[in-house]
Protein backbone atom coordinates (compact mmCIF):
# COMPACT_ATOMS: atom_id res chain seq x y z
CA UNK A 1 0.00 0.00 0.00
CA UNK A 2 1.44 3.47 -0.66
CA UNK A 3 0.55 6.38 0.59
CA UNK A 4 -0.56 9.39 -1.12
CA UNK A 5 -1.56 13.21 -0.57
CA UNK A 6 -4.65 14.59 -2.17
CA UNK A 7 -5.16 18.36 -1.27
CA UNK A 8 -8.81 19.84 -2.29
CA UNK A 9 -10.19 16.08 -1.10
CA UNK A 10 -13.47 16.76 -0.82
CA UNK A 11 -13.50 18.80 -4.44
CA UNK A 12 -15.56 17.62 -7.09
CA UNK A 13 -12.70 16.09 -9.09
CA UNK A 14 -10.29 15.18 -6.01
CA UNK A 15 -12.74 13.31 -4.37
CA UNK A 16 -13.03 10.98 -7.37
CA UNK A 17 -8.90 10.72 -7.47
CA UNK A 18 -9.36 9.73 -4.05
CA UNK A 19 -11.72 6.95 -4.62
CA UNK A 20 -10.08 5.67 -7.42
CA UNK A 21 -6.92 5.20 -5.24
CA UNK A 22 -8.33 3.85 -2.49
CA UNK A 23 -10.33 0.96 -4.94
CA UNK A 24 -6.96 0.44 -5.50
CA UNK A 25 -5.64 -0.89 -2.34
CA UNK A 26 -3.50 2.64 -1.17
CA UNK A 27 -3.74 4.99 1.56
CA UNK A 28 -5.04 8.66 1.21
CA UNK A 29 -4.69 11.49 3.59
CA UNK A 30 -6.95 14.01 2.00
CA UNK A 31 -6.50 17.63 2.84
CA UNK A 32 -9.17 20.61 2.65
CA UNK A 33 -9.63 23.89 4.09
CA UNK A 34 -13.73 23.54 3.32
CA UNK A 35 -14.00 26.80 2.37
CA UNK A 36 -17.25 28.34 1.21
CA UNK A 37 -16.13 29.17 -2.60
CA UNK A 38 -19.82 27.54 -3.11
CA UNK A 39 -21.95 25.29 -0.53
CA UNK A 40 -20.08 23.89 2.17
CA UNK A 41 -22.44 21.23 2.19
CA UNK A 42 -21.61 19.32 -1.27
CA UNK A 43 -17.99 19.29 -0.08
CA UNK A 44 -19.65 17.71 3.38
CA UNK A 45 -21.49 15.18 1.32
CA UNK A 46 -18.39 14.12 -1.09
CA UNK A 47 -16.03 14.17 1.82
CA UNK A 48 -18.05 11.46 3.92
CA UNK A 49 -18.28 9.17 1.15
CA UNK A 50 -14.69 9.35 1.22
CA UNK A 51 -14.52 8.83 5.20
CA UNK A 52 -16.60 6.12 4.92
CA UNK A 53 -13.76 4.25 3.02
CA UNK A 54 -10.81 2.07 4.60
CA UNK A 55 -7.46 3.75 4.46
CA UNK A 56 -8.32 7.23 3.98
CA UNK A 57 -7.57 9.82 6.48
CA UNK A 58 -8.70 13.50 6.86
CA UNK A 59 -7.19 16.95 7.83
CA UNK A 60 -8.81 20.29 7.45
CA UNK A 61 -6.03 22.48 6.10
CA UNK A 62 -5.21 25.57 3.83
CA UNK A 63 -2.19 24.75 1.88
CA UNK A 64 -1.83 28.74 1.63
CA UNK A 65 -0.96 28.16 5.55
CA UNK A 66 2.51 27.92 4.94
CA UNK A 67 3.02 27.60 8.48
CA UNK A 68 0.44 25.04 9.47
CA UNK A 69 1.13 23.10 6.53
CA UNK A 70 4.90 22.88 7.11
CA UNK A 71 4.37 21.71 11.09
CA UNK A 72 1.88 18.83 9.89
CA UNK A 73 4.06 18.01 7.47
CA UNK A 74 6.65 17.82 9.93
CA UNK A 75 4.33 15.25 12.15
CA UNK A 76 3.10 13.21 9.17
CA UNK A 77 7.03 12.69 8.41
CA UNK A 78 7.49 11.55 12.29
CA UNK A 79 4.33 9.26 12.05
CA UNK A 80 5.17 7.60 9.45
CA UNK A 81 8.59 5.82 10.77
CA UNK A 82 9.91 5.25 7.68
CA UNK A 83 13.45 6.76 6.13
CA UNK A 84 11.66 7.46 3.17
CA UNK A 85 9.21 10.82 2.26
CA UNK A 86 5.80 10.85 4.00
CA UNK A 87 4.05 10.54 0.57
CA UNK A 88 4.62 8.73 -2.83
CA UNK A 89 3.40 11.24 -4.45
CA UNK A 90 1.35 14.69 -3.95
CA UNK A 91 -1.67 15.31 -6.25
CA UNK A 92 -2.72 18.73 -5.84
CA UNK A 93 -6.19 19.49 -6.87
CA UNK A 94 -6.51 21.89 -4.06
CA UNK A 95 -7.76 25.32 -5.86
CA UNK A 96 -9.79 28.39 -6.54
CA UNK A 97 -11.53 27.50 -9.79
CA UNK A 98 -13.95 29.45 -12.21
CA UNK A 99 -13.34 32.13 -14.32
CA UNK A 100 -16.29 35.09 -13.92
CA UNK A 101 -15.76 34.49 -9.77
CA UNK A 102 -11.83 35.08 -10.16
CA UNK A 103 -12.70 38.53 -12.14
CA UNK A 104 -14.23 39.22 -9.06
CA UNK A 105 -11.71 38.53 -6.16
CA UNK A 106 -8.43 37.70 -7.66
CA UNK A 107 -6.55 37.87 -4.71
CA UNK A 108 -7.69 34.50 -3.22
CA UNK A 109 -7.20 32.42 -6.31
CA UNK A 110 -3.36 33.70 -5.77
CA UNK A 111 -3.38 32.44 -2.72
CA UNK A 112 -5.04 29.15 -3.48
CA UNK A 113 -3.35 28.56 -6.75
CA UNK A 114 -0.07 29.83 -6.31
CA UNK A 115 1.31 30.46 -2.99
CA UNK A 116 -0.46 26.95 -2.26
CA UNK A 117 1.21 25.19 -4.98
CA UNK A 118 4.55 26.80 -3.87
CA UNK A 119 4.29 26.01 -0.38
CA UNK A 120 3.79 22.21 -1.57
CA UNK A 121 6.67 22.63 -3.71
CA UNK A 122 8.92 23.85 -1.19
CA UNK A 123 7.58 20.48 1.20
CA UNK A 124 7.94 17.91 -1.45
CA UNK A 125 11.75 19.03 -2.17
CA UNK A 126 12.20 19.61 1.94
CA UNK A 127 10.83 15.74 2.69
CA UNK A 128 12.04 14.08 -0.55
CA UNK A 129 8.25 13.36 -2.32
CA UNK A 130 9.77 12.15 -5.33
CA UNK A 131 6.22 12.91 -7.41
CA UNK A 132 3.90 16.05 -7.78
CA UNK A 133 0.57 16.63 -9.93
CA UNK A 134 -0.41 19.72 -10.30
CA UNK A 135 -4.17 20.05 -11.28
CA UNK A 136 -4.50 22.97 -14.26
CA UNK A 137 -7.02 23.88 -16.91
CA UNK A 138 -8.13 24.52 -20.45
CA UNK A 139 -8.97 27.98 -20.25
CA UNK A 140 -4.53 28.46 -20.22
CA UNK A 141 -5.37 28.38 -24.06
CA UNK A 142 -7.34 31.77 -24.21
CA UNK A 143 -8.84 32.28 -27.67
CA UNK A 144 -6.01 33.14 -30.07
CA UNK A 145 -4.92 29.27 -30.64
CA UNK A 146 -6.55 27.15 -33.05
CA UNK A 147 -8.48 23.95 -31.98
CA UNK A 148 -7.71 21.54 -31.28
CA UNK A 149 -5.84 22.77 -27.98
CA UNK A 150 -2.16 20.87 -28.29
CA UNK A 151 -0.45 21.45 -24.77
CA UNK A 152 2.44 23.19 -26.78
CA UNK A 153 -0.12 25.53 -27.71
CA UNK A 154 0.61 29.73 -26.53
CA UNK A 155 -0.47 29.91 -22.94
CA UNK A 156 0.85 33.29 -22.42
CA UNK A 157 -2.33 35.57 -22.79
CA UNK A 158 -4.89 34.22 -20.39
CA UNK A 159 -8.32 35.60 -20.30
CA UNK A 160 -9.13 35.66 -16.19
CA UNK A 161 -7.24 35.52 -13.05
CA UNK A 162 -7.96 32.11 -12.83
CA UNK A 163 -6.12 31.04 -15.62
CA UNK A 164 -3.32 33.15 -14.65
CA UNK A 165 -3.03 31.87 -11.29
CA UNK A 166 -2.85 28.24 -13.06
CA UNK A 167 -0.50 29.83 -15.29
CA UNK A 168 2.08 30.85 -12.78
CA UNK A 169 1.61 27.25 -10.90
CA UNK A 170 2.75 25.60 -14.07
CA UNK A 171 5.92 27.31 -14.40
CA UNK A 172 6.29 27.51 -10.73
CA UNK A 173 6.31 23.72 -10.81
CA UNK A 174 8.40 23.53 -13.77
CA UNK A 175 11.01 25.39 -11.67
CA UNK A 176 10.82 22.89 -9.36
CA UNK A 177 11.51 20.27 -11.45
CA UNK A 178 14.44 22.02 -13.40
CA UNK A 179 16.28 23.06 -9.65
CA UNK A 180 15.67 19.61 -7.72
CA UNK A 181 14.44 16.88 -9.92
CA UNK A 182 11.10 16.94 -8.92
CA UNK A 183 9.19 14.56 -10.91
CA UNK A 184 6.14 16.56 -11.82
CA UNK A 185 2.78 15.60 -14.21
CA UNK A 186 0.53 18.70 -14.91
CA UNK A 187 -2.91 17.47 -16.54
CA UNK A 188 -5.22 20.29 -18.27
CA UNK A 189 -9.09 19.38 -17.67
CA UNK A 190 -11.74 20.40 -19.75
CA UNK A 191 -14.79 21.55 -18.57
CA UNK A 192 -15.46 18.10 -16.15
CA UNK A 193 -19.29 17.19 -15.11
CA UNK A 194 -20.75 14.67 -13.71
CA UNK A 195 -22.80 13.25 -10.52
CA UNK A 196 -22.15 15.38 -7.59
CA UNK A 197 -20.75 18.17 -9.52
CA UNK A 198 -19.84 21.83 -8.62
CA UNK A 199 -22.93 24.09 -8.09
CA UNK A 200 -21.48 26.86 -9.65
CA UNK A 201 -20.89 25.06 -13.26
CA UNK A 202 -23.48 24.75 -16.39
CA UNK A 203 -24.48 20.86 -16.27
CA UNK A 204 -25.56 21.12 -12.33
CA UNK A 205 -27.17 24.56 -12.71
CA UNK A 206 -28.96 23.74 -15.44
CA UNK A 207 -30.20 20.42 -14.44
CA UNK A 208 -31.29 21.86 -10.82
CA UNK A 209 -33.11 24.91 -12.57
CA UNK A 210 -34.86 22.46 -14.98
CA UNK A 211 -35.73 19.87 -13.00
CA UNK A 212 -36.94 22.63 -10.56
CA UNK A 213 -39.11 24.23 -13.07
CA UNK A 214 -37.20 27.61 -12.91
CA UNK A 215 -35.67 29.31 -16.56
CA UNK A 216 -32.04 29.06 -16.95
CA UNK A 217 -29.66 31.84 -17.38
CA UNK A 218 -27.63 31.25 -20.16
CA UNK A 219 -24.65 33.76 -20.63
CA UNK A 220 -24.28 34.52 -24.22
CA UNK A 221 -26.42 32.84 -27.31
CA UNK A 222 -26.04 29.62 -26.56
CA UNK A 223 -23.63 28.69 -29.48
CA UNK A 224 -20.54 28.35 -27.54
CA UNK A 225 -19.05 24.96 -27.34
CA UNK A 226 -17.66 23.14 -24.71
CA UNK A 227 -14.81 19.96 -24.13
CA UNK A 228 -17.10 18.29 -21.67
CA UNK A 229 -15.26 15.92 -19.53
CA UNK A 230 -17.17 12.77 -17.53
CA UNK A 231 -15.76 12.86 -14.01
CA UNK A 232 -14.80 9.36 -14.14
CA UNK A 233 -12.56 9.46 -16.74
CA UNK A 234 -10.97 12.81 -15.56
CA UNK A 235 -10.28 11.07 -12.24
CA UNK A 236 -8.86 7.72 -14.15
CA UNK A 237 -6.53 10.38 -16.35
CA UNK A 238 -5.23 12.10 -12.86
CA UNK A 239 -4.03 7.94 -11.55
CA UNK A 240 -2.26 7.26 -14.79
CA UNK A 241 -0.41 10.60 -14.86
CA UNK A 242 1.34 9.86 -11.51
CA UNK A 243 3.57 7.70 -13.51
CA UNK A 244 7.29 8.90 -13.63
CA UNK A 245 7.35 11.38 -16.35
CA UNK A 246 9.87 14.10 -15.38
CA UNK A 247 7.97 17.23 -16.47
CA UNK A 248 5.04 16.90 -18.75
CA UNK A 249 1.43 18.50 -19.37
CA UNK A 250 -1.37 16.62 -20.78
CA UNK A 251 -4.46 17.61 -21.73
CA UNK A 252 -7.55 15.81 -20.28
CA UNK A 253 -10.51 16.42 -22.32
CA UNK A 254 -13.66 14.59 -24.24
CA UNK A 255 -12.10 15.03 -27.42
CA UNK A 256 -15.68 16.27 -28.68
CA UNK A 257 -17.24 19.66 -28.17
CA UNK A 258 -20.89 19.91 -27.89
CA UNK A 259 -23.04 23.27 -28.51
CA UNK A 260 -24.45 24.69 -24.94
CA UNK A 261 -27.86 24.42 -26.67
CA UNK A 262 -27.54 21.23 -27.03
CA UNK A 263 -26.18 19.93 -23.33
CA UNK A 264 -29.61 22.26 -22.50
CA UNK A 265 -31.72 20.17 -24.92
CA UNK A 266 -30.78 17.13 -23.81
CA UNK A 267 -31.21 17.71 -19.97
CA UNK A 268 -34.45 18.79 -20.72
CA UNK A 269 -35.18 15.53 -22.84
CA UNK A 270 -33.50 13.37 -19.73
CA UNK A 271 -35.90 15.20 -17.10
CA UNK A 272 -39.11 15.31 -19.68
CA UNK A 273 -39.49 18.86 -18.49
CA UNK A 274 -39.69 22.25 -21.00
CA UNK A 275 -36.75 23.99 -20.67
CA UNK A 276 -37.36 28.14 -19.84
CA UNK A 277 -34.14 30.14 -21.03
CA UNK A 278 -33.33 33.77 -20.20
CA UNK A 279 -29.90 34.60 -22.09
CA UNK A 280 -27.57 37.06 -20.79
CA UNK A 281 -24.44 38.81 -22.67
CA UNK A 282 -21.73 36.87 -22.84
CA UNK A 283 -18.60 37.57 -20.38
CA UNK A 284 -15.31 38.98 -21.32
CA UNK A 285 -13.44 36.72 -19.50
CA UNK A 286 -15.49 33.55 -22.05
CA UNK A 287 -14.24 31.47 -24.72
CA UNK A 288 -16.18 30.35 -27.92
CA UNK A 289 -14.89 26.82 -27.98
CA UNK A 290 -12.64 24.65 -25.61
CA UNK A 291 -11.48 21.44 -27.53
CA UNK A 292 -8.58 19.37 -26.44
CA UNK A 293 -6.63 17.45 -28.51
CA UNK A 294 -5.93 13.93 -26.72
CA UNK A 295 -3.03 12.70 -28.80
CA UNK A 296 -0.40 12.80 -25.90
CA UNK A 297 -2.83 11.30 -23.44
CA UNK A 298 -3.33 8.23 -25.79
CA UNK A 299 0.39 7.92 -26.44
CA UNK A 300 2.04 8.58 -22.82
CA UNK A 301 -0.95 7.05 -20.15
CA UNK A 302 -2.92 4.73 -22.74
CA UNK A 303 -5.98 7.01 -21.77
CA UNK A 304 -8.73 8.50 -23.94
CA UNK A 305 -12.10 9.25 -22.60
CA UNK A 306 -14.68 6.56 -22.45
CA UNK A 307 -18.31 8.18 -20.87
CA UNK A 308 -20.04 9.86 -24.16
CA UNK A 309 -21.57 13.09 -23.28
CA UNK A 310 -25.37 11.61 -23.70
CA UNK A 311 -24.38 8.95 -21.01
CA UNK A 312 -22.30 11.27 -18.54
CA UNK A 313 -25.52 13.66 -18.86
CA UNK A 314 -27.69 10.59 -17.94
CA UNK A 315 -25.55 9.51 -15.31
CA UNK A 316 -25.75 13.23 -13.58
CA UNK A 317 -29.60 13.71 -13.66
CA UNK A 318 -30.17 10.14 -12.01
CA UNK A 319 -27.76 11.52 -8.88
CA UNK A 320 -29.94 14.66 -8.90
CA UNK A 321 -33.03 12.76 -8.82
CA UNK A 322 -31.60 10.50 -5.79
CA UNK A 323 -30.58 13.24 -4.12
CA UNK A 324 -32.88 15.87 -4.68
CA UNK A 325 -34.18 16.43 -1.26
CA UNK A 326 -31.24 17.96 -0.11
CA UNK A 327 -29.73 18.91 -3.52
CA UNK A 328 -32.08 21.38 -4.39
CA UNK A 329 -31.70 23.59 -1.42
CA UNK A 330 -27.87 24.39 -2.87
CA UNK A 331 -26.60 27.70 -2.87
CA UNK A 332 -25.79 27.86 -7.40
Amino acid sequence: MERYLVTGCAGFIASQVARRLLDAGHRVVGLDNLNDAYDPRLKAWRLAQLQAMPGFSFRQLDIADHRALAGWFEDEARASGEDGPPFVAVVNLAARAGVRASVENPYVYYQANCDGTLNLLELCRRFGVPKFLLASTSSLYGRHNPVPYREDADTNRPLSPYAASKKAAETLAYTFHHLHGLDVSVVRYFTVYGPAGRPDMSVFRFIRWIAEDEPIVVFGDGSQQRDFTYVDDIARGTVAALAPMGYEVINLGGDRPALLSFVIDEIGRLLGKEVRIEYRPAHPADVAITWADVGKARASLGWSPEVPLEEGLRRSVQWYRDNRVWARELEL
